[in-house]
């Protein structure tokens, strides 16, 4: 190999192990996307276009050409190819995504040891074989980055299990030496933030109360909250607690041991994991199984799949938005206006009036929970009011703005059956045109393409534009809206919400409202 060609190999392979940290950077971005289950990465990357784009593609070409005798032999092709890489280097670092990487201390490990591993398998190559095997070795390794990705994420399980049971060990320690903290465990298939978030608000006005931070509600989340939140001399823990997989509501309660439990829904969220929705009953009924005789379990009776579960060894207080036989508390007179709704909570001799600055009954029956919690912990009334009525709308969970005379529904952070109809519901009740834009329902497993069908038929009934975004739900909304013979040219399609958003804005006038129901992160075409 001449001097000349030497170089350009060795400025090739630089070249190349800087695409190569862009492609982890990408693959780690989705991996974190995919809340770091490798099977649902890989299945990502089976049902996304992501092994015919551009940065797939070129890497794949550069190896094959460099295994071509007269092209492996030519400086200016293998500067060429150089150049190409360079060209994808940029297209990759410039892509756009809704969820950036977050460098959490996890991923900064899971880059160094894929970096390590990519140096070590490169100079392995370089010793055996030069500049050209390490060339063609980098290559490889940028076409097959992914699993790259999966190969550290499984060689960093041991330090990652270390890590949990260090942390699970200290927040146990912290909460044996504050004996006298009661906790409030809030779970559901939707709503359980937002009933948090309004518990929290109402608490504080007569306790100090411990809230975790933004959607903490796994068990590392759990774990970091008590560790890095929680302070000595807080006499509430509001633990909001999550799950994919049945067990998982357990092992956080094995943690915490909450006295007071709420279950603000029991349906179809997560089905692609729990495969039932009997699964999810078990599950975020794990949470009530949890409680202590002298504790107090506050579950939802709008929802069949908790008005049907028994319960025996807890206090039970049971709630729905309308009174019925096993009703405790239930909401009347329930008015919207301008600037938000009024309404009575009543039940076990209480007559409550409230004034609140959100909408939809989704939220109302949210600050109903809360507001029996707060009761129960002795609360006084006028605490109670004062609260409520300064309770901000939770962003992107059915909150309302204003932008240029347009009203904004902001329902964006996740969409379920049930929520997305309250949504439309809302919408129905307000002047002007009205606007959906919506990628639809995810993660409903096998009813996903019937429940999409049923949203669009609902928006047919409650909407007069629609703009579908994004590819993933699109026919099944489609065949929901032609169902009801909603009009065609009223229907727009667009590939991602910017676009949607942007055609919004080219149609609506003031006094038009918008509804923004689900966005989707990158993951997602």
């Amino acid at each position: 190999m001449t001097v000349a060609l030497t170089v350009t190999y060795a400025i090739y392979a630089v070249v190349a192990f800087a695409f190569l940290m862009a492609m982890l950077r990408w693959d780690l971005q989705m991996f974190q996307q995919n809340s770091y289950f490798p099977s649902r990465y890989t299945k990502w990357l089976r049902q996304s276009d992501e092994h015919t784009s551009i940065k797939r593609l070129v890497p794949l070409v550069a190896m094959v050409a460099l295994m071509v005798p007269f092209v492996a032999q030519s400086e200016y092709v293998v500067a060429l190819l150089a150049l190409a890489l360079v060209l994808t280097t940029a297209h990759t670092l410039r892509q756009k995504s809704k969820l950036p990487l977050k460098y959490t201390k996890r991923i900064k490990l899971h880059i160094c040891l894929a970096l390590t591993l990519a140096i070590c398998l490169t100079g392995g190559a370089y010793l055996t074989g030069g500049i050209y095997d390490a060339a063609v070795s980098l290559t490889a390794l940028t076409f097959i980055s992914p699993l790259l990705t999966l190969l550290a994420n499984w060689l960093l399980t041991p330090y990652r299990n270390y890590e949990r049971d260090k942390f699970l060990n200290a927040a146990k320690r912290k909460l044996a030496s504050m004996p006298d903290l009661i906790i409030v465990g809030v779970t559901g298939s939707y709503g359980k933030t937002s009933t948090r978030t309004f518990l929290g608000e109402i608490l504080s006005e007569h306790y100090s109360v411990c809230l975790p931070p933004g959607n903490f509600n796994t068990t590392l989340g759990v774990t970091r909250t008590i560790n890095e939140v929680l302070r000595p001399y807080d006499q509430v823990y509001v633990c909001e607690m999550g799950a994919k997989n049945v067990g998982d509501i357990k092992e956080i309660c094995d943690i915490v041991h909450p006295r007071y439990g709420i279950v603000t829904a029991v349906g179809e969220m997560h089905l692609e994991t729990f495969k039932s929705v009997e699964n999810v009953q078990r599950t975020k009924f794990e949470l009530v199984d949890a409680l202590p005789a002298d504790g107090m379990a506050v579950l939802n009776n709008d929802w069949p799949n908790i008005a049907n579960r028994p319960v025996s060894d807890t206090r039970v207080t049971r709630y729905a938005m309308n009174d019925g036989p096993a009703v405790d508390y239930h909401i009347e007179n329930l008015r919207y206006h301008r600037r938000g709704a009024t309404f009575n909570i009543v039940g076990r001799g209480h007559d409550i009036e409230l004034n609140t600055r959100l909408v939809g009954e989704s939220n109302i029956s949210n600050l109903l929970a809360a507001v029996i919690v707060a009761i129960e912990l002795n609360v006084p009334e006028a605490k109670i009011r004062a609260a409520v009525s300064r309770i901000e709308q939770v962003e992107h969970r059915l909150s309302m703005r204003q932008a240029g005379g347009i009203t904004i529904i902001d329902d964006a952070y996740n969409s379920n059956p049930v929520g997305s109809r309250m949504a439309l519901d809302v919408l129905s009740q307000m002047e002007g045109q009205r606007f959906v834009i919506t990628p639809g329902m995810i993660e409903l497993g096998s009813v996903q393409a019937q429940r999409n069908r049923e949203f669009g038929q609902h928006i047919a009934h409650t909407a007069d534009v629609a703009i579908i975004a994004c590819e993933v739900n699109r026919e099944d909304i489609l065949q929901g809206l032609r169902d009801e013979n909603f009009p065609a040219d009223k229907i727009h399609t667009v590939a991602n919400f910017e676009q949607g958003y942007q055609l919004m804005l080219s149609l609506a006038k003031a006094g038009d409202t918008v509804l923004i129901e689900n966005d989707l992160p990158d993951t997602f075409k």
